[in-house]
């Protein structure tokens, strides 16, 4: 299905998002934010995709937001010009609090918001030659979309901080040895790369994936005491499932384990 800004279609039990602008190197619009939050929205409720790819159209990811858009918002308030910064930010939390795996397909350009973009996704497969870069500093801007938080985990406070005061691009070979990108590809193979990855995700079991989705998330900001705390009420909660009797049952019978069922049964 094509939308203005977000073309979506499916590979099986995964959907591919696609940004749609590739006039603008698929620069961010309020078209944009608002198909791709309605698309994760009915994602979320449909037991058929196990899994979703966020990519982009015209060998970019995304060059970030429309400065020209950002260079009129100067006009306005205060307020609202921070309530025009929610719409990007709803948006990284939507990608942060999707229940299933997303994946992060990037060719080309990932700067500014749509480098908090790629890294917002639970996984990322990236071309060799990509170019990422926190570009605010170059015209002028500070970070948004959660970029500083998201290269954190990745960085040393030193080379986060040359990273955002120099606006230096970064290729996705340099991403990948930081820790960043899961998957690093020839040029013009994210994107069939990181399918074959969502598929393989896509097959598992739903609600103790999003479970696992949750505790990955928590744990680079709790104690250990905290994380074990955690852990354990999602394994004594994963026991009496579905999901658990069938991977266990498969695993003793000596066969693959079909999930794909349960979600047809709403379990």
């Amino acid at each position: 299905m094509e939308g203005q800004g977000l073309i979506s279609r499916s590979e099986g039990a995964v959907l591919v998002l696609s940004n749609n602008n590739p006039q603008a190197r698929n620069a961010l619009s309020p078209e944009f934010y608002t198909a791709l939050g309605q698309a994760l929205e009915d994602a979320a409720c449909d037991p058929g995709i196990g899994a979703v790819v966020l990519t982009g159209e015209g060998g970019h990811f995304c060059s970030g937001g429309d400065l020209r858009q950002l260079a009129k918002r100067r006009e306005l308030p205060l307020q609202e010009r921070r309530a025009r910064l929610e719409g990007l930010h709803d948006l990284i939390r939507a990608l942060r609090d999707f229940p299933k795996p997303v994946i992060a397909a990037v060719e080309g350009a990932a700067a500014g918001a749509g480098l908090s973009l790629a890294l917002a996704c639970d996984m990322l497969v990236a071309a060799r030659d990509a170019v990422f870069s926190v570009a605010y500093v170059k015209v002028g801007l500070t970070p948004d979309g959660g970029a500083t938080a998201f290269l954190a985990e990745h960085l040393s406070r030193q080379v986060l901080t040359e990273l955002c005061l120099t606006g230096e691009r970064v290729s996705g070979e340099r991403m990948h040895a930081l820790g960043a990108v899961n998957r690093l590809t020839e040029p013009g193979q994210a994107l069939s790369q990181a399918l074959a990855l969502a598929a393989q995700v896509a097959a598992g079991p739903e609600r103790a994936m999003a479970r696992i989705k949750t505790l990955c998330r928590a744990a680079y900001a709790n104690t250990l005491t905290q994380q074990l705390e955690a852990e354990a009420e999602c394994m004594v909660r994963s026991q009496d499932t579905d999901e658990s009797r069938e991977g266990i049952g498969a695993f003793l019978e000596k066969r693959p384990p079909d999930y794909t069922k349960l979600r047809r049964r709403g379990n």
